[in-house]
């Protein structure tokens, strides 16, 4: 069984329902958000006694299997993201293939869940269309992206798309303020940071990356006073809080490598840490692009605030800041530095340095907001 979801697809004529309300599951879903509800349909699939394919299915949620699924333990849900800051290894399909060789351990079926499908490219992805085409009876692929058009062809067609509406700010906000109890204009500056609702539940778990994103907040707002010295010194610190919230990743790496040491070969101790390495570029990244979120979101506020324009602010908890920076800027000048966010943003997918890319972005803004 195989399918695609994507968080962004505006629409899919052809798409067939949602897997939880179809009788017939296909061996390939392609959806898009989508993880939460294919990690419910995981459950189902991999619960002893369940039907995967009966309308609302309803977890349990208590048994042990459930659990499983929900920690990402259960040994026939499993979870597959890009290795590499480029996308999918070869590796990671040869070792994929493997897998689904073997019979379930514990469920009557297994299920694969792929994410950010669109970066499984031409040299990872051939190894896998015969087995997408033609999975074993007892596996079913979910791959998840952000669009049919940027995913390879070949992997389209093998399988059904199930396209997920994206939600608005104030559904995201609403699901984050359920989820957590805080206050909805602080719920509301997570979503736009973080980008989707368990992102934004993540994130205010999190004082390291709160704390990071107040950090660019300020450095933004220090730039009408800033000199070149003090702009790159911002930046420098700017990166040390980014950085912060990857203590914790590199400790839980470090002991569970200890944990190995004896029992692991050489290779795959190598193998190992080769892997860690690439977590913690894909989360360097990840909090990098979060940071350039966050001035985005509060230039949006500036825009809003220069033209007069209704709407809710995003960021309410530091408007004496919009306000400022609002007092003396012009609609093409908050444009130019909007822009200058997306070239940042840019700049770092290409692999640019982060820092230099920080650094460039600083410098263009402040000319952007010189008072005239």
């Amino acid at each position: 069984h195989a399918g695609a979801a994507s968080e962004r697809i505006a629409a899919a004529p052809d798409a067939a329902p949602a897997p939880a309300a179809s009788p017939d599951v296909s061996h390939n879903w392609k959806n898009f958000e989508k993880s939460q509800s294919f990690s419910s349909y995981a459950t189902n699939s991999s619960t002893p006694g369940r039907s995967a394919a009966v309308a609302n299915p309803g977890a349990c949620a208590a048994c042990d299997d459930c659990r499983r699924v929900a920690r990402r333990t259960h040994p026939d849900v499993h979870y597959l993201a890009p290795e590499s800051a480029t996308g999918y290894l070869i590796a990671q399909t040869r070792d994929l293939l493997e897998d689904v060789a073997l019979s379930p351990i514990r469920a009557r079926c297994k299920v694969y869940i792929i994410d950010r499908a669109e970066q499984l490219r031409a040299n990872t992805a051939n190894a896998l269309l015969k087995t997408l085409e033609e999975p074993p009876a007892n596996v079913t692929f979910i791959l998840l992206g952000t669009s049919t058009d940027v995913m390879l062809p070949t992997i389209v067609s093998r399988c059904q798309c199930v396209p997920f509406r994206p939600l608005s700010l104030e559904e995201s906000t609403v699901a984050v303020e359920h989820a957590t109890g805080q206050p909805a204009a602080r719920c509301r500056m997570a979503v736009a940071v973080a980008g989707s609702p368990a992102r934004a539940v993540e994130f205010l778990k999190s004082a390291d990356r709160v704390a990071a994103r107040r950090a660019m907040v300020r450095a933004v707002d220090a730039l009408a006073r800033a000199d070149e010295a003090d702009i790159l010194a911002s930046a420098k610190d700017l990166m040390g809080a980014i950085h912060a919230p990857l203590a914790e990743v590199k400790s839980t790496q470090q002991a569970i490598l200890e944990q190995n040491q004896d029992y692991l070969s050489r290779g795959a101790l190598k193998q190992l840490e080769d892997r860690n390495k690439r977590e913690l570029n894909a989360r360097e990244r990840s909090g990098i692009m979060e940071a350039l979120a966050s001035v985005r979101s509060l230039l949006r506020d500036v825009l809003m605030m220069v033209e007069g324009a209704q709407g809710s602010p995003v960021n309410d908890d530091v408007s004496d800041v919009v306000e400022r920076i609002a007092a003396c800027a012009t609609t093409a000048g908050v444009m130019r530095a909007l822009d200058a966010v997306a070239q940042a943003e840019a700049r770092v997918a290409r692999n640019v340095t982060p820092q230099l890319a920080v650094e460039v972005m600083l410098f263009d803004i402040r000319k952007a907001l010189k008072c005239p």
